[in-house]
């Protein structure tokens, strides 16, 4: 399984791309496509993506694998990332690229003037990873004083940085070691496989190929829960866009290769119903129960 977004729609390996009723437990749409899926994202109503009809809107292509999209939903853009080391911006209402005609930039902003009326600005400032190793998960978030993100390592660590360049906010970057066992006398570290923050709480969650899945304070920089582990690596976690479910990919990462590949067991996506071990304001003592009254279902893919 590739991402999993906040709606369960969920890409695959395997070249489908399935959507799920969470309400009724059920599979609503299915489409195929002639090779894998490796990322996909929920759009406006005019969906690239017909989910009633299940068929296909086709808008362009990259010169290599598609590997990332987000769709700006105020600006009416699709952005598209590939392994042909560009990043693409697309008007999902028509399948024509639009022309650059002039640009300029001023310190970190580059302005650029397209066809037609639109503008697209970017900040182009190069920002290197505070952590050692390569970054294997990423989430975007704000929490009402300023836009941050949290990254994941492929070491068992995760950092907070901030977009804000000055001094004052730089210094409030922080990270801290995660999803890691000691096991004979020997630290373990697993890779950070997906990262989710909570909507409401400002909480986030870390999936890990350890198996697990915590809730994490970012005021406090403290861990506030940790599921019972899975049957097998976490490849995506996504919050609902209320908070009350969170829906946990259970499939082979590919850590150990192909020999690894041989004893998987068949990919899965559990829908757990939150409660108050995302919340930041409760006793944290009261998070120990809450393993006991866990309540989530499952869907096999």
């Amino acid at each position: 399984m590739g991402a999993l977004l906040p709606n369960q729609a969920g890409p695959s390996l395997v070249s489908t791309v399935r959507v799920y009723d969470v309400a009724t437990n059920e599979q609503k749409a299915k489409i195929d496509h002639r090779v894998a899926v490796l990322t996909c994202c929920f759009g406006n109503a005019t969906h690239a993506l017909d989910l009633a009809m299940e068929k296909v809107t086709y808008l362009g292509q990259h010169g290599n694998a598609a590997s990332a999209v987000n769709y700006a939903r105020d600006q009416n853009v699709l952005i598209s990332g590939s392994w042909d080391l560009s990043l693409k911006l697309w008007d999902p209402r028509s399948s024509s690229a639009n022309r650059v005609y002039h640009m300029d930039l001023v310190n970190n902003a580059l302005v650029v003037s397209m066809a037609s009326r639109p503008f697209h600005i970017y900040d182009i400032r190069k920002i290197e990873s505070s952590l050692t190793f390569m970054t294997r998960s990423l989430a975007c978030m704000s929490d009402g004083k300023g836009n941050f993100y949290a990254i994941g390592s492929v070491e068992g660590r995760i950092g907070e940085e901030y977009f804000d360049p000055s001094s004052e906010v730089q210094d409030q970057k922080y990270a801290f070691k995660c999803h890691r066992q000691t096991i004979e006398d020997v630290d373990h570290a697993w890779p950070v496989d997906s990262l989710a923050f909570h909507a409401v709480h400002n909480t986030f969650a870390s999936a890990g190929s350890d198996e697990t899945v915590s809730i994490w304070d970012r005021k406090l920089k403290k861990r506030l829960h940790q599921y019972p582990k899975y049957s097998g690596p976490i490849a995506s976690v996504a919050f609902s866009c209320d908070g009350s479910r969170l829906a946990v990919v259970v499939s082979y990462t590919w850590d150990d290769g192909e020999e690894g590949a041989k004893t998987v067991e068949r990919p899965a996506i559990w829908i757990r119903r939150t409660g108050d071990e995302v919340n930041h304001n409760v006793d944290a003592t009261l998070h120990l129960a809450l393993t006991i009254v866990e309540a989530y279902y499952m869907f096999i893919i």
